[in-house]
């Protein structure tokens, strides 16, 4: 499912209990300076992470100062965050002339402790080729360095390396939990290009080898997966990034299930078994 880019006014994107992706939260929470922002989600984990600006995050009275260190876009600088604990009270000010921050959720059931992630804790994975026009850059926030101290929940942002390319290749889902071939994860992305009026094209093929549905992706697009196999593109001359939500049933794993139909092409991308191994 496609939801448009808009002023979502600080209400959640996808909230929890969404029909389609019930194992995802996502909210978009723009402030300025001197302002807060106050959650809880009951039954979700989250984690709070600035697109852009600088936050104080308070969770259940820990207080994680100077939180993000971009300033105009994505691109500009390291991502940081933070983690807040199933149904934590979580007050978010910005402490920088203005912030747009992301809180992404996962459904869990056990309180953990809360913690930050910054820029030097972020996991880094860069795979592809220029040649297979699947060069991209992945920065876990909560990834594999994580494990342990997270239940459900992954955070990643996604950027294509170069102008125009694919992510996402070769196809691949997650929709059933039949380990060890596959984990049930939802999915949710937020996308950004570079220049901001640049676009892209978002597939969801729900069968091997039979039509499925595109969606039209611009500055701001939110994009909910449930099921089927789902490669997206930027086009040629702008570079694309999404912030990525995976939300586990039974695991945090992620165990991806490559479309037979494309299943060879994971030998030609350079690095591409090594991408796959920083989803846990």
């Amino acid at each position: 499912m496609h939801i448009p880019p808009h002023d979502n006014q600080n209400k959640p994107i996808v909230d929890a209990d969404n029909a389609l992706v019930p194992l995802n939260y996502f909210n978009i929470v723009k402030l300025k300076r001197g302002e807060s922002f106050d959650y809880s989600v009951p039954g979700f984990e989250t984690c709070v992470v600035p697109a852009t600006g600088t936050v104080d995050v308070d969770v259940d009275g820990a207080v994680f100062e100077r939180v993000g260190n971009r300033g105009t876009d994505v691109w500009d600088g390291e991502p940081e965050g933070v983690y807040a604990p199933v149904g934590a009270k979580v007050r978010i000010t910005c402490v920088s002339d203005a912030t747009e921050t992301f809180i992404a959720g996962a459904r869990y059931d056990e309180v953990l402790e809360p913690f930050d992630v910054r820029a030097g804790d972020i996991d880094l994975v860069q795979y592809g080729s220029d040649d297979t026009k699947t060069h991209r850059k992945i920065k876990h926030i909560l990834g594999q360095k994580q494990a342990g101290r997270v239940g459900r929940l992954l955070v990643s942002e996604l950027f294509t390396v170069g102008a125009g390319g694919w992510s996402g290749f070769p196809s691949h889902k997650h929709d059933t939990d039949r380990l060890p071939d596959e984990s049930r994860h939802d999915e949710t992305y937020n996308f950004r290009f570079r220049p901001n009026y640049g676009s892209g094209l978002q597939m969801l093929q729900r069968v091997d080898n039979e039509p499925g549905d595109a969606y039209h992706i611009m500055d701001g697009s939110t994009i909910c997966i449930d099921k089927g196999y789902h490669p997206c593109a930027a086009l040629p001359g702008y570079e694309m990034y999404y912030f990525t939500i995976l939300g586990g049933l039974s695991q945090r794993s992620l165990k991806q299930y490559f479309q037979p139909t494309h299943a060879e092409q994971l030998h030609t991308i350079p690095g591409i078994m090594d991408m796959v191994a920083k989803f846990k």
